[in-house]
């Protein structure tokens, strides 16, 4: 019976980069390997997302289709990759350019490498990305997850590159943000749904390191903001260190 695979969840704000870094992963994990899984390809259908002063709220919890997730995140951990007919269509979103320079991937590609040879390695990994995945009110999805990296951006990063996007493909067709959808939708629901992890419930301070020790959260350190070079190596020295820490067989 093969290893069961690792689920890595990547999680944080919108625009914090969790899609870049889990296609960065991808690329520098050996192939066939790691894939990739979306929160947002578990969206209800258009007609069905809730309203929020009248407009569509795409950012909480009740947008999501929980039931369909735990059974694919379920059917990962017994098969190893996803169900026969599961379709995403959230690479079909663009994520714009990620900006590391390649000798920076390819040294990120030979560390992983290394570790997995040196360990004797054969486990799958499935990375999952999504802003909610660690959210109280997620508690049952989030223990899924063998390892939890937390990214982390401000309010006035969030905003400036979300707002630059043309919108997103759904199940039924396109969604482009309304004038003001950041202040109004996305930052006040990251708030409320993340500030358990801050120092006193500050999103812009310092993570609470009791807090995020308990949830079994892996913060990205601030010189990482902004800067997806030194994100990814961050990221692939926690992913190294789990490589190594559960040795051969494992």
């Amino acid at each position: 019976m093969p290893p069961t695979p690792l689920l890595l969840a990547i999680s944080g704000p919108s625009s914090s980069g969790k899609t870049t870094l889990s296609r960065l992963l991808r690329d520098i994990f050996p192939s066939s390997t790691l894939s990739l899984l979306h929160l947002d390809d578990f969206y209800h259908t258009d007609a069905a997302i809730p309203l929020k002063n009248g407009v569509q709220d795409w950012d909480c919890i009740e947008s999501l289709n929980l039931p369909l997730l735990r059974s694919t995140l379920s059917y990962i951990k017994e098969h190893g990759h996803s169900p026969p007919d599961f379709v995403s269509k959230e690479d079909q979103n663009s994520v714009g350019e990620h900006g590391v320079p390649p000798h920076v991937v390819e040294k990120a590609h030979e560390r992983i490498t290394e570790a997995i040879n040196d360990v004797g390695w054969k486990r799958k990994v499935c990375v999952v990305d999504g802003f909610l995945l660690f959210s109280e009110a997620m508690k049952e999805i989030r223990d899924f997850f063998d390892v939890k990296l937390f990214l982390r951006t401000s309010y006035a990063t969030a905003k400036r590159r979300r707002e630059a996007r043309s919108g997103y493909v759904t199940l039924e067709g396109f969604w482009a943000d309304p004038p003001g959808y950041v202040d109004q939708i996305v930052w006040p629901n990251y708030v409320a749904d993340h500030k358990f992890l801050f120092q006193g419930g500050d999103v812009e301070g310092e993570l609470d390191e009791g807090v995020c020790k308990r949830v079994g959260i892996e913060g990205m350190p601030r010189e990482a903001e902004g800067d997806m070079g030194v994100c990814l190596e961050w990221a692939v020295g926690v992913l190294e260190g789990v490589i190594r820490g559960e040795g051969k067989g494992a």
